[in-house]
Order: structure tokens, then C-alpha cells, then sequence
């Protein structure tokens, strides 16, 4: 019986080729061939995020990192500039009211310093403005204009008084005193204050170009954060070539007429009578 149950295992096994197994081979992929990976993908919570029965119960807390590298700000131009106050608090204008200057609000007396390396191109000492007149020209008093190495112009007028030795020909430092912060000019009732701008090189009859032709906003809130290679050169020089060295004044023109006194007329002397006595 055993026999017969042996006999009948081994009759029903398929027949071979000998030394070679009939069951079915394993499948090997040929060399060379790209691998095919097979995974189960979880279905999405209703977080959207995948179902995980490993996840631990108690809450993974990041390592704690570093503290952040500084990175110096890019170099934009091959000018280095300084904020042209310095040593003192300040605010200023960030946006355009009559002219493109700003008003930087500091203490009278704090340092009014070049903002780039140059050489001293105007220089008023003598306030001359009166509100009776409000003539164009002195509406700055006293003021210091410098051509930096950049050949931009920076204004900055409202002075207390020029610094000894600033004189048209002098070359400065960026950085190096020009003046005291005052209220000198049409600045006389109000705070102490910098009247800043920037132009172009000009002769002294065109007034209008030096007292402002460029927002210069954008570039005193890099220089006073850090970034001082900010250089307002190209767009200075393309304003000018756009509008021409010596625009036309159009804001602020025109000074006030002095108040006419009534004419004087002269007194009359009286006639002067002859009396001649004729003898009887």
C-alpha cells in the first residue's frame, strides 16, 4: 500500500529532461535591464498625508539650528557711500512733495559729512534769504555742493555753518565733515534740518538743477541699512541726458516782489518874495 501510494506521487509529477527540474524557472531580469520596484502606496488620510502605522506617538521636535550667517550685502558699483548725516537720529521724506529732495530731520549741530569721495564744487557761508523776497537761489542759506568721484552732485544745505577749510577745489573723503546741520534758508521757522539732493554738475546761474533732479530716497535707506555700494550715477546721468544739462525751471521759480513804498514827492519850497522899498 505504501508502495502504491509512492508509486502514484511519483507517476503524477510531470516528466523532464534529465538533471533539469520541471517546475517553472525564476524569472531573472537580463543584465542591463532597468529593475522594476513594486510598493504599496497608503491611501491619503484626510489630511492628505499618508497613513503610517510606524508613526510614534510622541511629538518630534526639530534639532535646534545654528544662528544665521551674515551675508555682506552685493556690490553693486565700485562708489562706496555713507549716509550724509552722522552721529545723530534722523528721519526723513520718503516720498516726492514739491521737488526730488528730501529733508532729513536731525539736532542742530550733528555732522553733515560728503557721501562719497569728491571734490567741493559750491560753497555758501552767507545766509541771504529773507521771506520777504524768497528769492530761489537762497532758499538753501548756507550750503556745501560736492561733485563725487561718481560725477553725481549732492547738495546739502540749511546749514548752521561750513566746516573750516571746505572751499570750491578741495577734495574730500567720503565721510569727511562739510558742515553743521541748522535752519539757515527759508528753513528759519522750522526744525533743524538737511536740505539733500542730487544732480548734476551745473554753473551756479541754474539754481533749480542743484536743489534736487533725483528721488534720493531709495539710495539713503541702503546707505543708512548697510548696502553702500548703491550708486544713483546711472540714474543721474540718464535723467540728464534725457532732459538736457540746463532743464527749464518749472516748480518754484519765481521769487516774491519786493513791496513797492509809496513815492515820496518832494516838498516845494515857497516862492521866495521881493519886496523893494522905493524911497518917497
Amino acid at each position: 500500500m505504501a508502495c502504491a501510494l509512492l508509486l502514484a506521487g511519483a507517476c503524477s509529477q510531470q516528466a523532464g529532461v534529465a538533471g533539469v527540474s520541471a517546475e517553472s524557472p525564476v524569472t531573472v531580469p537580463p543584465t542591463g535591464a532597468t529593475p522594476v520596484v513594486t510598493a504599496t502606496i497608503p491611501d491619503p488620510g484626510s489630511s492628505g498625508q499618508a497613513r503610517s502605522e510606524e508613526t510614534p506617538a510622541g511629538k518630534i521636535e526639530a534639532p535646534e539650528g545654528g544662528r544665521p550667517v551674515k551675508v555682506p550685502p552685493p556690490k553693486l558699483s565700485a562708489y562706496t557711500y555713507t549716509f550724509p548725516v552722522h552721529g545723530c537720529r534722523v528721519s526723513y521724506q520718503r516720498r516726492l512733495l514739491v521737488l526730488p529732495k528730501t529733508t532729513i530731520w536731525a539736532g542742530k549741530g550733528c555732522a553733515f559729512v560728503a557721501p562719497v569721495s569728491g571734490v567741493v564744487d559750491e560753497v555758501n557761508t552767507a545766509n541771504r534769504w529773507l521771506p520777504s523776497t524768497d528769492a530761489g537761489p537762497d532758499r538753501e542759506g548756507r550750503f556745501v555742493t560736492i561733485i563725487g568721484d561718481d560725477g553725481v552732485r549732492y547738495l546739502g544745505g540749511h546749514l548752521d555753518s561750513v566746516a573750516d577749510g571746505i572751499k570750491p577745489g578741495v577734495r574730500v573723503g567720503g565721510g569727511q565733515l562739510l558742515g553743521r546741520v541748522g535752519t539757515s534758508g527759508n528753513a528759519r521757522n522750522a526744525g533743524p534740518n538737511l536740505y539733500f539732493a542730487i544732480s548734476w554738475k551745473t554753473a551756479s546761474r541754474y539754481w533749480w538743477v542743484r536743489r534736487g533732479m533725483v528721488n534720493p530716497w531709495s539710495y539713503l535707506d541702503a546707505w543708512l541699512s548697510g548696502n553702500r555700494t548703491l550708486s544713483p550715477r546711472e540714474e543721474t546721468l540718464a535723467l540728464r541726458a534725457r532732459v538736457g544739462e540746463t532743464p527749464r525751471c518749472t516748480v518754484q521759480c519765481s521769487a516774491k516782489k519786493k513791496p513797492v513804498r509809496p513815492r515820496e514827492e518832494p516838498e516845494q519850497e515857497e516862492p521866495v518874495v521881493v519886496i523893494t522899498l522905493t524911497p518917497s
